[in-house]
């Protein structure tokens, strides 16, 4: 079975989210399963400086051809699009890296529209997809493409209906890894997507008098997933369906959930290199030294007994943190301690600075993304908040399951399918890992929190609890074998 997993970011390479922690893990374990993978990525200076120096397959280039597929006129490109064949570092992964250096050459987030062209960008990205599952590369064509988020929507869409003559030859997979972010560009954009005008309809890509990147991957794929099962259930419904659950109703049988993993070669605090100490279920009791550690490096109060919070998300109504933010001061006079390391909407980042000056030594904050610190605190605290107001998978939580720091959660999404509540009947079946509240609001939240500091003055139960919570398990292997299951209902002759 031959895979073109297609992503615009990559771990250790590139990342902004959990998208990078994905695309970072799954194409490996999806070889280890038995598939031949190959990823494609645009050529983003952080990609570029990891890959293509190497030049390790010494792999000729590929021409992109330009006749269909987007319009680059006027976009400063002067010579063809290529694609560059090198092998990831680490995993030795086959790779094709979209080289246009005019489109994807530029510093900072690498979604950030600066030239006003990301639907070009991105369209371009999946022009190539396509173009390489109908053939483009005369030494190795996929089964099956695999599409992750907006950015690559319009794959299927090139798939099904313009890349090179005959009938797709590649069955595609869209994954949906966040629902709410779409790829809208102005109805300008659609004359430079070289698509047939009748695809500019509500049958189409059209939405709401714009184009629609994600609706496009949703229209055109063979299959679709989504990265936990709760939420493939939640987005037919109009609260989290953000516009296209009559969509996504009607393709209902072609909609899955499998759940994302945790790479614990990279998440795990019995050998993180971040780690002064490192621990394992077995030697939980040494968790106290990384949290000793987080306070002296953020200028807490050196206090053992007090119960340490974390956030390391984006910092976004969505992830629930106006919540935590709201319950900061309350959180402080209950005798704990916050830290919070992120960045996203900026009246929110001012609030929680201004948390952190009202007091002092005991919340925390640094906006911005530090590896080294997420994980840092990952092993330092003793909560990992993630009270999202809705959550397509979560990787947070399953990273604070590794390390012992216990998730609360909100019961939505890949939160609701990864964490059990420290009810009185769970804790004594042996089955709780953390904290859940249904109701998203600041009194629920303010709920599950009393209920840890409960928990957390029984020492014994906490141990206990924080045990269990390190002893599951949530492998990539298992998502690949999902994933492999699908791509060989879609192509049983190439099993």
């Amino acid at each position: 079975m031959r895979v073109l997993y297609v992503c615009t970011e990559l771990f250790p390479l590139l990342k902004t989210g959990g998208l990078g922690d994905v695309s970072g893990a799954l194409p490996p374990a999806l070889r280890d399963a038995g598939c031949d993978v190959r990823v494609l990525v645009p050529g983003f200076p952080a990609i570029r400086s990891g890959v293509l120096p190497s030049k390790l397959q010494q792999a000729p280039a590929i021409s992109l051809p330009t006749r269909y597929g987007p319009d680059l006129a006027g976009r400063g490109v002067t010579q063809p699009p290529v694609l560059q064949q090198a092998s990831l570092p680490g995993s030795g992964l086959a790779t094709y890296v979209l080289d246009v250096p005019a489109l994807f050459n530029r510093p900072g987030n690498p979604y950030y529209d600066s030239h006003g062209d990301n639907g070009v960008r991105f369209a371009l990205v999946g022009w190539a997809a396509a173009c390489l599952g109908q053939g483009l590369d005369a030494q190795w064509q996929p089964d099956v493409v695999h599409c992750n988020d907006w950015h690559t929507g319009l794959a299927p869409l090139y798939l099904r209906q313009m890349a090179m003559p005959g009938p797709p030859r590649a069955a595609s997979v869209f994954t949906i890894h966040n629902l709410a972010y779409q790829g809208i560009f102005p109805r300008s954009l659609f004359p430079e997507l070289g698509l047939p005008d009748y695809l500019f309809t509500i049958g189409g890509i059209e939405f709401w008098g714009q184009v629609s990147f994600m609706k496009a991957g949703l229209q055109a794929a063979d299959r679709i997933t989504t990265v936990s099962p709760t939420y493939a259930r939640e987005i037919l419904e109009v609260e989290q369906g953000c516009g296209l659950d009559g969509l996504l109703r009607g393709r209902s049988s072609m909609v899955s959930g499998i759940l994302n993993g945790v790479d614990y070669r990279v998440w795990s605090p019995s050998h993180d290199e971040v780690l002064a100490h490192p621990y394992d279920a077995e030697s939980v009791e040494l968790k106290a030294q990384a949290k000793a550690e987080l306070q002296r490096k953020l200028k807490l109060q050196a206090r053992p007994n007090a119960m340490v919070f974390g956030v390391v998300s984006r910092l976004t109504e969505q992830k629930g943190l106006n919540l935590v933010e709201a319950m900061a001061d309350e959180l402080v006079q209950m005798g704990g301690q916050l830290v919070v390391l992120g960045t996203g909407d900026a009246p929110l980042e001012h609030a929680f600075v201004r948390a952190a000056a009202r007091h002092p030594g005991q919340i925390a904050v640094d906006i911005g993304y530090d590896e080294a610190l997420a994980h840092a605190i990952m092993a330092g605290c003793d909560v990992i908040l993630v009270p999202s107001r809705f959550e397509p998978c979560g990787l947070t939580q399953l990273y604070g399951l590794r390390y012992g720091a216990l998730p609360l959660v909100h019961r939505v999404g890949g939160l609701a399918d990864t964490v059990v509540d420290a009810t009185p009947d769970n804790l004594n079946a042996g089955r709780a890992t953390g904290f859940v509240f249904d109701e998203f609001s600041a009194p629920a939240l303010r709920g599950a929190l009393k209920r840890a500091f409960e928990l957390h003055a029984q020492p014994a139960a906490w141990a206990k609890l924080q045990k269990t919570a390190m002893q599951q398990r949530f492998d990539w292997r298992e998502a690949a074998i999902q994933y492999v299951a699908l791509y060989r209902s879609m192509k049983p002759e190439a099993a």
